[in-house]
C-alpha cells in the first residue's frame, strides 16, 4: 500500500515537471521585446535630383575693329585730273558696295519712288545682249535727236566723255531720265555738278519710257558710249 502511494505521488510530480517544461518557451518569449513599429514621419521621402545649375556663358571676344580705309592720296592733288580720276574711283568703289536693283517690271517713276536716294544699281551693266536691246530703245524714243546717235552730244550735253551734271552713277541717270532736270533737283534738291558747252533741260520720260527693265537698258546702252577714262560704275 505504501509502495503504491508512492508511486502515485512520482507519477503526479513527472507530470508537474512536463507541464513546467511546455509552459517556459512560452513565458519566455512574452518577456522579449517586440520590434517597434515605423513611425509615420520615418518613411523616406523619394528623393528628388536637385538640377544643375546652368553653365556660365563664355563672353564672345569683341570683335576686331575694320581697318581703316587709306585714303587716295590723288584727292588731294594739285592735279585736277588726279583729283578728278581719284573721285571716280571712290564712286565706283562705293557703287561695288550697293546691292544690285531687282528688276519689277513697274513704271520708272514707282521704282524711282521705291528705292531712296543713291541704292539703285544696274543689273545689265556690260550685258551684249541689253547693250543692243538698249540700243533701239534709245533710237525709238528719240533720244538720238538731243543727244546724238552715237551720244556726241547736239542740242544737249554728250554722253560719252567724263562730265556728268548731277552724277555719273546708276541711280543718279535712272532718276534724270525718268524725272527731267528739274523735277529731279526739286524731289532731291540736288546741284548741278558739272557743266557742258551746251546746255539744255533734260525732259522728263516717265510716261514714255513704258517700264524699269526698258529704262535700265537704255543706260546700258549709254554706259557702251562712254570713252573717258574714269569709270565709274
Amino acid at each position: 500500500m505504501v509502495q503504491r502511494n508512492t508511486l502515485l505521488g512520482l507519477g503526479f510530480a513527472g507530470l508537474l515537471g512536463a507541464l513546467a517544461l511546455i509552459s517556459a518557451p512560452n513565458a519566455f518569449a512574452a518577456d522579449e521585446p517586440k520590434p517597434a513599429a515605423p513611425a509615420a514621419d520615418a518613411v523616406a521621402a523619394p528623393a528628388v535630383a536637385t538640377p544643375a545649375a546652368p553653365a556660365a556663358a563664355t563672353p564672345a571676344a569683341p570683335a576686331a575693329a575694320a581697318a581703316p580705309v587709306a585714303e587716295d592720296p590723288d584727292l588731294t592733288s594739285d592735279d585736277p585730273g588726279k583729283v578728278a580720276a581719284a573721285k571716280a574711283r571712290a564712286a565706283a568703289a562705293q557703287l561695288a558696295g550697293r546691292k544690285i536693283t531687282e528688276v519689277t517690271g513697274k513704271k520708272p517713276a514707282e521704282v524711282a519712288a521705291a528705292n531712296p536716294l543713291g541704292t539703285m544699281r544696274n543689273p545689265y551693266t556690260d550685258n551684249a545682249e541689253k547693250i543692243e536691246e538698249g540700243k533701239k530703245l534709245y533710237f525709238s524714243y528719240s533720244c538720238n535727236g538731243c543727244h546724238g546717235g552715237g551720244g556726241g552730244g547736239g542740242m544737249c550735253p554728250a554722253l560719252t566723255n567724263d562730265i556728268w551734271v548731277y552724277g555719273s552713277d546708276d541711280d543718279i541717270l535712272f532718276r534724270l531720265i525718268t524725272l527731267g532736270s528739274q523735277d529731279l533737283q526739286k524731289t532731291h534738291s540736288l546741284k548741278r555738278k558739272g557743266s557742258e558747252n551746251v546746255v539744255g533741260p533734260m525732259p522728263a520720260f516717265a510716261e514714255l519710257v513704258k517700264t524699269d527693265d526698258e529704262m535700265w537698258k537704255i543706260i546700258t546702252f549709254i554706259r557702251s558710249l562712254y570713252k573717258g577714262t574714269r569709270r565709274a560704275w
